[in-house]
């Protein structure tokens, strides 16, 4: 797991080689401007997701896992708390992993909150469970998906 502002994504383009281009559309993109569902980048390896949610409570927001995607989540009109668990501590599965949407949800319970500012981000891998959402009101962000 990461968590950084945007202005700082340059330190972390050599994680994996699909970031510098992810972190390029981040920093050259009116991220407001886009339209809300996917906007590729580059096919299905490098995407966007730009969704308005309404946030929840913590109890409210599922935890969620992911086996072929990073994910790169980037606040845009609000903060935005993202709870995180590592996946090795996880023990209540609500729903099995779904390989064609790469997402699997549970029960468990968050060790670890980050409050996730406009144009931070937060960077979650295979081995980090997360649960994005937890915010008042609605909001607007961006979800980059990587392919492993």
């Amino acid at each position: 797991m990461i968590l950084d502002d945007l202005k700082n994504a340059a330190r972390y383009e050599s994680v994996h080689p699909r970031f510098k281009k992810a972190f390029d559309f981040l920093l050259n993109t009116d991220l407001n401007a886009l339209p809300l569902g996917k906007t590729e980048i580059d096919g299905s390896d490098l995407f966007v997701n730009v969704q308005e949610i309404v946030g929840k409570s913590a109890d409210e927001a599922k935890m969620e896992t992911h086996k072929k995607y990073i994910d790169i989540q980037v606040p845009i009109t609000a903060p935005e708390t993202m709870g995180w668990i590592s996946v090795n501590n996880l023990k209540e599965t609500t729903q099995e992993y779904n390989p064609e949407k790469d997402v699997a949800f549970f029960a468990d319970k968050a060790t670890s909150f980050l409050n996730v500012l406009p144009y931070q981000f937060a960077v979650f891998f295979p081995e980090d469970a997360h649960q994005p959402g937890i915010a008042q009101g609605q909001l607007k962000k961006v979800i980059v998906k990587v392919l492993l």
